[in-house]
């Protein structure tokens, strides 16, 4: 069992720390990629092309729908790992169930939102009539147990705001494995479509949120979790608004702007939605570097600001700063070699992988604006600010974003312009972000942290 000190990010080697925290946050994030990656590569193998765009066509609005209570769900973590890290333990537990309490609201409201308006969000979404009838199937299955997926975002957020990142990665392996077996034998062996891959999905995702339901109620630490005590305390509930709702705002909007692109691609076809959906799945893999830092320095510079430590705080940033872009381009790059390969996996149609090779090679290389991006949102976020963040994204990735799709694909009519959309708007938020970390004081944050 990993004690107390162990756990701390407040004492320590930074490096150490970080690293330790980040890798199982990594290897979480890449076993959670296997639920939609799995869900593509048996379908477009077993089913066909048809049903692999209906398929890939799923992460925008998943992510649009989901994007903001795991937004919030960050946000309640930056305010757990402030309590942690100041030793606050009333304070704590009032955070942990207040938490929780959210995730069982909002995983009703979710279901519902997204059972209703899937049908309509997919026409607006202009998605083909040869897709339009599986992707409707797949996205209210996958929503009918989104509660699961929610709930577990809430607990893992906690977790790994007191430094448990391991549990986490423990259960979402064990998730992931499972969703492996029945995707295998409901779409491959019994031929069931790609409803049962969503079952498949939901099913491994209720299996990660027990398994840490369990955990936290079972720690004798100060950060247990009693059934009976789960309710919203008005104070906490505020703060952790506060800090959420802006994360929440952000992955919405530039959901939202996802969408939108997703659209644009849907133009041009099936074959460019299968193609475009391949590559989206394997991007999320090079994305893991980014999340994975983000996540991590988001709960050691809230642990440390509440314990005051902002020497550590200060050498945790350029730790992360540099370590971040340069693994997230290393990852470009294998990704610019390998993408004939990886996108085959899903389909090996010479017009899908096209298609996905050319988004691949577009825009693989430009991963460290993206990385840059997402640390210094994370470092914002873990000082209580999040807000910078919120507006430098909603204004650069959505609505600039949108503004030169919507005039640069009337003046061209070319999918290379789609692609385009997101390096222009990653070097620029970078840009923002780095006039935003040169006039940092962390002296400011003393104060008021």
């Amino acid at each position: 069992m990993v004690d107390e000190e162990e756990r701390s990010l407040t004492t320590g080697s930074v490096p150490k720390k970080i690293a330790a925290l980040a890798f199982p946050i990594f290897l979480s994030n890449l076993f959670q990629q296997l639920y939609n990656a799995v869900d593509s590569l048996i379908v477009g193998q077993f089913i066909g092309r048809q049903a692999l765009a209906a398929v890939s066509s799923s992460s925008s609005l998943i992510y649009l729908l989901v994007g903001f209570i795991n937004g919030v769900a960050i946000g309640a973590g930056v305010l757990v790992a402030r309590y942690y890290g100041a030793k606050d333990q009333k304070r704590l537990e009032q955070a942990v169930h207040t938490t929780i309490a959210l995730g069982l609201a909002a995983g009703v409201v979710l279901t519902v939102a997204g059972v209703i308006l899937t049908p309509q969000i997919l026409r607006w979404m202009g998605t083909p009539d040869d897709v339009i009838g599986n992707s409707i199937l797949y996205f209210r299955v996958y929503f009918l147990g989104s509660s699961a997926v929610v709930l577990y975002n809430m607990e893992a957020s906690i977790l790994q705001s007191v430094g448990d990142s391991r549990s986490p990665m423990v259960y979402l392996i064990l998730a992931s494995l499972t969703n492996v077996v029945l995707d295998l034998l409901f779409v491959a062996v019994f031929r069931r479509g790609v409803g049962s891959a969503a079952l498949a999905t939901i099913i491994s995702q209720a299996l990660s949120a027990y398994l840490a339901f369990r955990k936290l109620t079972r720690t004798r630490e100060g950060y247990r979790l009693n059934w009976r005590k789960i309710a919203f305390t008005g104070p906490i509930l505020r703060q952790v608004v506060t800090l959420g709702i802006p994360s929440g705002v952000q992955n919405s909007v530039i959901s939202l702007a996802n969408v939108i692109v997703q659209s644009n691609i849907n133009s041009f076809g099936s074959v460019a939605m299968a193609g475009c959906g391949a590559y989206s799945k394997v991007e999320g893999f090079a994305f893991l570097p980014v999340t994975c830092f983000s996540l991590s320095l988001s709960t050691f510079v809230s642990q440390n600001v509440g314990a005051g430590r902002y020497d550590r705080v200060e050498r945790g940033i350029k730790f992360s700063l540099v370590c971040s872009p340069i693994l997230a381009e290393l990852i470009g790059g294998l990704i610019f070699a390998g993408s004939p390969v990886f996108v085959a996996l899903f389909n090996s149609d010479p017009a899908v992988v096209a298609y996905g090779v050319h988004y691949a090679r577009t825009v693989s290389f430009f991963y460290f604006l993206l990385s840059f991006s997402h640390c210094c949102s994370g470092i914002l976020r873990g000082l209580g600010r999040p807000v910078v963040p919120m507006v430098i994204m909603l204004s650069v990735w959505c609505v600039l974003r949108i503004i030169y799709i919507t005039v640069a694909i009337r003046l061209y009519s070319s999918i290379t312009v789609v692609y385009w959309a997101y390096p222009m708007t990653w070097a620029i938020s970078s840009v923002l972000f780095a006039l935003c970390m040169r006039s940092l004081h962390l002296s400011r944050y003393q104060l008021r942290g």
